[in-house]
């Protein structure tokens, strides 16, 4: 069996990585938020154009129709560049759960606006406290009660709420949606709701694993030019010693992630259980990488000054988003303690080895 990613998959994430590396750079992001704006215009629209939004959303609702494994690797740039647009929460949740959901005229006609790059949806799903960039979205997903309802963006309250990430701007909602905005019940989106906190949690781990392994490069950067005592710091066993060990953290971390995202498709308990796991050893990674860049750099380690912080603070963000480590370590401890265990139960299915 072949694990390794195509050649196609790759070349994907290989177009957004060259082109966030050119106007995603930590001076863009100290510009943006100099500026106070939400987003780069400029930028949002050159990722628009790569015709991204789509790649979930299945081939009879306008879409790509791909899986999870063609995109987790571009979730996991878009953590290394610390992209401030939604591109993953759109592309990766909001689309698919609106393709779902989507039966009736108005709704089919926001999703084909959302698939254009016209606008992008918000997503309220219960499994978060808050909607992030809800304030520049074109439309706004929600459950209320017992109904899910997919309301206009400009007949919803927002309620601003403090973000340890200056670049995810969260709110609550503070209006109930009118009964003409329901697209469905909660029993009947039961299934995509699902879908969909499986799908936030795998990408919030793949930006997890891009974020940590910028923080490393970061510090081995500054380790390379810093001197003290007349020679570069990371000269010294102690610096490669810490760098080392969270680069470790990282490798172990990856093959989870990808083997998390090969099996999501499937919606069970085994790979929400892969899912889980994967979150896990991301938020671990990325909490290690990032605390030693910080380390590395210094006294200035803790200053705003320091590039280290964007991706710091994304790390803290996304590591309580689309569930938090209790959460996760539950679901991965009713994989291991309800369900058979065992060598030949390595890529077991929960229909046929229940």
């Amino acid at each position: 069996m072949d694990f390794r990613f195509a050649d196609e998959q790759q070349m994907m994430a290989d177009t957004v990585r060259g082109l966030l590396a050119e106007t995603c750079r930590p001076a863009d992001l100290r510009r943006l938020m100099g500026s106070g704006e939400a987003r780069d215009a400029a930028r949002w629209a050159a990722l628009a154009a790569l015709g991204l939004e789509g790649v979930l959303v299945p081939e009879s609702a306008g879409g790509l129709g791909l899986s999870a494994a063609d995109f987790v690797l571009v979730a996991e740039v878009c953590g290394w560049a610390a992209l401030p647009e939604p591109l993953v929460e759109n592309a990766g949740v909001a689309l698919p759960l609106v393709a779902a959901l989507a039966r009736d005229r108005r709704s089919a006609a926001i999703l084909d606006r959302a698939l254009a790059g016209a606008v992008t949806i918000a997503v309220a799903h219960p499994a978060n406290p808050f909607v992030a960039d809800a304030d520049t979205a074109g439309a706004v997903l929600c459950v209320r009660g017992g109904e899910v309802h997919l309301c206009d963006a400009d007949a919803v309250s927002l309620v601003p709420q403090p973000s340890a990430d200056p670049f995810r701007r969260l709110f609550t909602l503070a209006d109930r949606p009118c009964p003409t905005t329901a697209i469905a019940t909660v029993a009947e989106a039961s299934a995509a709701l699902d879908a969909a906190l499986d799908y936030g949690a795998l990408f919030a781990a793949a930006q997890l694993v891009g974020i940590a392994q910028r923080a490393v490069e970061l510090a081995v950067a500054y380790a390379g030019e810093r001197s003290q005592f007349g020679k570069p710091i990371g000269s010294y066993q102690a610096v490669k010693h810490l760098l080392a060990t969270a680069q470790v953290k990282i490798e172990f971390a990856r093959p989870v992630l990808y083997a998390a995202a090969a099996e999501a498709g499937h919606g069970d308990a085994f790979s929400r259980a892969r899912i889980s796991h994967a979150k896990l050893a991301a938020t671990e990674a990325a909490d290690l990488a990032c605390r030693t860049a910080v380390q590395v750099h210094g006294a200035m380690g803790y200053s705003w000054e320091v590039d280290v912080h964007f991706f710091l603070k994304r790390a803290l963000a996304l590591a309580s988003w689309w569930g938090d480590r209790r959460f996760h370590l539950d679901r991965v401890g009713r994989r291991v303690f309800d369900l058979p265990l065992g060598a030949d139960r390595t890529f077991a299915r929960e229909h046929d080895h229940a």
